[in-house]
C-alpha cells in the first residue's frame, strides 16, 4: 500500500473541511463504511488491490489525529464526538514510550495513559482506529518519544539494533503489545492498522531494524495491516508497506504508482497547521488551501488523515526540539492550527477567573535543602547519568552545578552547556551562560542549567544529553570538584517545600491561590511581566513560559481545576 505525509498551507476551519468530508461522502461514498452492518471480522482491512478494501468490502480510510495522551482525559469523548459528528470514521493516534515508562522498572497505562480505555472509546463512538506504538514517534515530543534513560548508556544508538536498545524495545513491547491484542479488528475490536516506527527513512541508519521491528510487533500478536509512513525522498530506505510526501502533485503520484502499483493510496499526514518554536513567529494558514487539497485528495480516490485534527497541548516537559540548523526549542501548545482548537472549540473562546496572587516565595538557594542528593563529582555529570529516580536519572527540569574557583578569568563552555545555564557567583546572579564565555572573579561559582527539551528528530537523537555535558574551562582549564543538584521539577518535590516559604528572590518558587467558581471551566494562564519558568497548577505542570513567544498563554483545562481554592 501506499501512505504520504503533506505539508500544505491550511488554517482552522472546522465548518469547511465537515463539509468536504460530507459532502463527499454523501455524492460518493454514503453507505461503503461497512460499519453499520454485521461483520464476519475474519479478513480485515486489505490493500491487495487499487483500493482498501475491509471485510472484502471497498473501503476509504478519512482518518484524523488526536492524541489521548495530549487531551485532558475528561475531553476525551467531546473531542471524539466533535471529530466523528465532522465525518471521520478512523481515529489515530501514537503511542509515547517515554511517558508510558519513565523509568525502567515503572510502567503507566492508568489514568491519562489509559490507552485500552481510549481505543475502548473510539469503539463505542463507531471510529476505527490505527495505531502508531513506535518505539519512536517524533510528534514533536521530547527525544521523539523515547524514554532519556536510554541515553545513560553511552554507546547507545538509537532506533538501530544495537543491543541495548532492543532489549530496551522488547521489554516495552512485553507490556504494551498484548493490552492491544484483544482490541484488534479480528478480535473484535476497533484497531484495524498498526504503523511500524515512524518516517525511518530519513534516518535509516541500520537495513535490520525496521524488519525487527515487524517482526516485533508480529510476534506478540499483531496481525492487522502493517504499515509505514515516509517522505518520497526516503521511501525505499524506510518502507516495509509505505509511503509520505510533503506535496500532492501529478509527478508524486506517479512516482508513487511506480513503487508499488495497483496498492492504494493514502495520504497518512495531511499537516492541517504546524507546531510553533519559541521566539519564532506563531504559524496561522490559510483555510482555503486546506480544504481545495483535501477535496482534491478525495476527488482522486484516495484516502486521509489529517494530523492534527485536534493538537491539544504538550503538558509540562513534555515537547521537543529541532536541531538544524541551531537548537530551537518547541512551546507546549500543540494547538497545530488544527479544526479544532487547543481547547477543543470550533473557535478560540475561554472563561475569565479573577487573578492569581503570587503570596509566598522560596528561593532556588533555600528549595536546595529538599532535593535529593546533593552529589559529588571530580567532573560534570550529564541530567541523565546522575543518581537519581532509582539511578534512572534526570529527565526534565533543572540541575544546579557548584564549585569554589580560586581565581578570576574567562569561563568558557564549547558546547557542553545543555540547554542554557544561569550563571551565578556566590550566588548572586551574573549573567546567562550559553555557547559564549563570561569574565569571573573569585567566588562560589554556580550553574543552573535548563533542559529546554531534546531534539524530536533527525540524526542527532543518540547526542540529546542534557545538562553540562563536558568540560566547562576557566582560564582554558577544566573546573574540577562540582556539588550537583537535581531539580527535576516532579510534584513529590515542589510538595516537600510548600509550608516552607520564606524570601522573594529571583530565581524561586512563587505560590499563590485561584479561586473558582461552581463547575471550573477551561482557561488560559497570562504572566504579563513575567520572564521564564513553568507554571503548576495543584501539582499539575501545565508547562514553560517564555516572554520571547509566540505562546503567550498556558492552556488550562476545567478538569485540571477545584471548585474552590485552587494552588498555582
Amino acid at each position: 500500500m501506499v501512505v504520504l505525509r503533506i505539508r500544505n498551507v491550511h488554517k482552522r476551519k472546522y465548518a469547511l473541511i465537515c463539509l468536504c468530508i460530507a459532502g463527499f461522502i454523501m455524492y460518493r461514498y454514503l453507505g461503503m463504511s461497512g460499519r453499520g452492518r454485521r461483520m464476519s471480522r475474519k479478513v480485515g482491512l486489505c490493500a491487495n488491490t487499487s483500493q482498501f478494501t475491509l471485510e472484502g468490502e471497498p473501503f476509504r480510510i478519512i482518518g484524523g489525529s488526536i492524541h489521548y495522551f495530549r487531551v485532558p482525559r475528561a475531553y476525551w469523548r467531546d473531542r471524539l464526538m466533535k471529530m466523528k459528528a465532522c465525518g471521520i470514521n478512523t481515529l489515530t493516534t501514537y503511542v509515547p514510550w517515554n511517558l508510558h515508562q519513565p523509568e525502567r522498572e515503572v510502567f503507566s497505562f492508568q489514568t491519562q495513559l489509559d490507552l485500552q480505555a481510549y481505543i475502548s472509546l473510539a469503539a463505542e463512538m463507531e471510529l476505527w482506529v490505527i495505531l502508531r506504538p513506535g518505539p519512536y514517534i517524533s510528534s514533536e515530543l521530547d527525544l521523539g518519544g523515547l524514554p532519556s534513560w536510554l541515553l545513560q548508556d553511552s554507546s547507545m544508538r538509537l532506533r538501530t539494533t544495537h543491543p541495548g536498545f532492543i532489549q530496551a524495545v522488547n521489554t516495552f513491547f512485553d507490556k504494551l503489545i498484548p493490552k492491544l491484542v484483544p482490541l484488534q479488528f479480528k478480535k473484535g475490536g476497533p484497531i484495524i492498522a498498526v504503523q511500524v516506527e515512524n518516517e525511518y527513512g530519513s534516518f535509516a541508519k541500520d537495513q535490520s531494524y525496521m524488519l525487527f521491528i515487524k517482526e516485533a510487533l508480529q510476534s506478540r500478536g499483531i496481525s492487522e495491516l502493517l504499515l509505514t509512513s515516509d517522505k518520497h525522498k526516503t521511501l525505499k530506505s524506510g518502507g516495509v508497506d509505505g509511503v509520505k510526501l510533503q506535496k500532492l502533485n501529478q509527478r508524486n503520484i506517479q512516482e508513487l504508482t511506480a513503487i508499488q502499483p495497483n496498492n492504494p493510496t493514502m495520504v497518512m499526514d495531511y499537516w492541517t497547521g504546524w507546531y510553533d518554536i519559541w521566539g519564532e513567529l506563531h504559524h496561522v494558514l490559510p483555510p482555503e488551501d486546506m480544504v481545495s487539497t483535501v477535496r482534491e485528495i478525495l476527488r482522486r480516490g484516495m484516502s486521509v488523515n489529517l494530523y492534527m485534527f485536534h493538537g491539544g497541548s504538550s503538558f509540562g516537559f513534555m515537547s521537543g526540539a529541532l536541531a538544524n540548523p541551531s537548537y530551537r526549542a518547541l512551546v507546549p501548545s500543540y494547538d497545530y492550527d488544527a479544526p479544532l482548537s487547543e481547547s477543543g472549540e470550533y473557535t478560540s473562546k475561554y472563561a475569565a477567573y479573577e487573578p492569581a496572587i503570587m503570596y509566598q516565595h522560596l528561593s532556588l538557594w533555600d528549595a536546595l535543602s529538599f532535593t535529593e542528593g546533593p552529589f559529588k563529582s571530580t567532573k560534570p555529570v550529564n541530567m541523565e547519568n546522575l543518581p537519581v529516580n532509582n539511578r534512572n536519572g534526570q529527565s526534565y527540569g533543572y540541575t544546579l552545578y557548584e564549585t569554589i574557583i580560586t581565581r578570576g578569568g574567562l569561563l568558557q563552555s564549547g558546547d557542553n552547556v545543555r540547554d542554557r545555564a544561569l550563571v551565578f557567583v556566590d550566588r548572586s546572579y551574573i549573567g546567562l551562560f550559553k555557547r559564549q564565555s563570561l569574565e569571573l572573579g573569585r567566588r562560589t561559582l554556580s550553574l543552573l542549567v535548563e533542559n529546554c527539551g531534546r531534539v524530536h528528530q533527525g540524526r542527532e537523537l543518540d547526542k540529546q544529553r542534557k545538562g553540562l555535558v563536558g568540560d566547562i574551562l576557566l582560564n582554558n582549564i577544566p573546573l574540577r570538584d562540582f556539588t550537583i543538584y537535581s531539580l527535576d521539577m516532579k510534584p513529590s518535590f515542589l510538595d516537600r517545600f510548600v509550608d516552607f516559604i520564606k524570601s522573594n528572590t529571583f530565581p524561586g518558587f512563587f505560590m499563590g491561590r485561584l479561586f473558582a467558581y461552581g463547575y471550573p471551566s477551561d482557561t488560559f494562564v497570562k504572566l504579563p511581566g513575567w520572564e521564564k519558568g513553568v507554571v503548576f497548577i495543584n501539582g499539575l505542570n501545565l508547562g514553560r513560559y517564555w516572554s520571547i513567544g509566540p505562546q503567550q498563554t498556558l492552556y488550562l483545562p476545567g478538569p485540571f481545576l477545584n471548585s474552590g481554592i485552587n494552588q498555582v
